[in-house]
């Protein structure tokens, strides 16, 4: 019996709508029973999680240390009605609790009691998950470290732990603060860590689905997220340099966007040296003199993304033919560049392009 099994099971015996949620208050699996709703249990299946309101009220009823149902109050002031909390247990570790909507207290403490060993089980597979996802996430961490022992062991570890369905797919996560994401609506396929401040996924590559489906689940809670992708990432052993490119995706993704390694053309270089070093070898005095002229800047990546097309350029930046031409111009003025010169205008199109995504 799973944990979807074992809520729905709880429904049927206690005949009241059931919710399952980690101690984080991540949802992790729910049962009708009949129509009976009201807003929290609402938002927790619509958001896969409860909000810190609600979560700070329930705990505020002891539920972290309770080893036998506690009743939680409506509150009326907030259409919230009344439920009942089974502790989720294993070995005095709360990991997680059964609620029951029961705004009428129908169920009995004797039905409660039955429900029981219905937790228990849960608390023995939510106990036996989390253990695994821990110490894999930890091994997939080793994998990011800058220490080649390190990486090696968890090579091997992982191995052992029969994670080998290669090949992979890396993804990297990144939002303004590290929301937390609902382990428990992910493949168990998916090894997952927090790492350097961004969210990194690992599962097999045929998978395609998972890395939308961790990003929703984080925008779920209002975040903007950027995400990177490398794929295919062929053994264990490559998984360090597919986070790296994974990275460089994802900084230079747009809020909301994916984008994966293969599609970047020239932002690679990102990858290949550090940010001074390619702003030095980049960047000359006339670029940067450049940047002081929003306008201009705008005409010149405009005017080279366009492989130097004035018509395109002018209609896509709404300006005369006239007006474009004066202003490349002084572009070439600003830069001592000249836009008719394909190595200066090479120089110009690689600092333009890459110093938006360097610090």
């Amino acid at each position: 019996m799973d944990l979807q099994e074992i809520t729905e099971h709880a429904a049927d015996l206690l005949h009241a709508p059931a919710t399952l949620e980690d101690r984080d208050f991540h949802l992790v699996a729910y049962a009708p029973h009949g129509d009976m709703i009201d807003p929290v249990r609402m938002d927790s299946i619509l958001h896969r999680r409860a909000t810190a309101a609600v979560r700070a009220r329930f705990e505020s009823y002891g539920i972290t240390r309770a080893t036998t149902p506690v009743r939680i109050p409506a509150d009326r002031s907030i259409n919230q009605l009344g439920r009942l909390c089974l502790p989720i247990r294993w070995n005095n570790v709360t990991y997680g609790y059964l609620w029951l909507l029961d705004d009428e207290e129908h169920i009995t403490n004797t039905q409660a009691s039955h429900a029981m060993p219905l937790c228990e089980r849960a608390g023995l597979l939510m106990a036996r998950q989390a253990r695994e996802r821990d110490d894999l996430g930890w091994k997939l961490a080793d994998l990011l470290s800058t220490h080649p022992d390190a990486r090696t062991q968890a090579v091997d570890d992982l191995t052992n732990a029969g994670v080998a369905d290669a090949p992979f797919t890396v993804a990297v996560l990144r939002s303004p603060s590290p929301e937390p994401l609902n382990p428990w609506l992910l493949p168990h396929s998916t090894l997952t860590t927090v790492w350097q401040r961004d969210h990194v996924l690992l599962h097999p590559a045929e998978a395609s689905t998972t890395v939308d489906r961790a990003r929703r689940l984080l925008e779920e809670r209002n975040v903007p997220v950027r995400t990177g992708i490398f794929s295919p990432c062929p053994t264990l052993n490559d998984v360090h340099e597919g986070w790296q490119r994974a990275r460089v995706a994802a900084r230079t993704a747009a809020p909301g966007e994916a984008r994966d390694w293969t599609s970047l053309g020239v932002l690679r270089l990102l990858r290949t040296a550090g940010d001074k070093a390619l702003t030095q070898a980049t960047q000359t005095e006339g670029t940067r003199r450049l940047e002081g002229h929003p306008v201009l800047l705008e005409t010149a990546r405009t005017y080279l993304d366009q492989a130097g097309n004035t018509q395109k350029t002018a209609q896509t930046l709404n300006i005369h033919r006239q007006t474009l031409y004066h202003r490349l111009s002084r572009i070439e003025a600003l830069t001592a560049l000249s836009l008719t010169n394909g190595q200066d205008r090479l120089t110009l199109h690689l600092a333009l392009t890459l110093t938006p995504h360097l610090d």
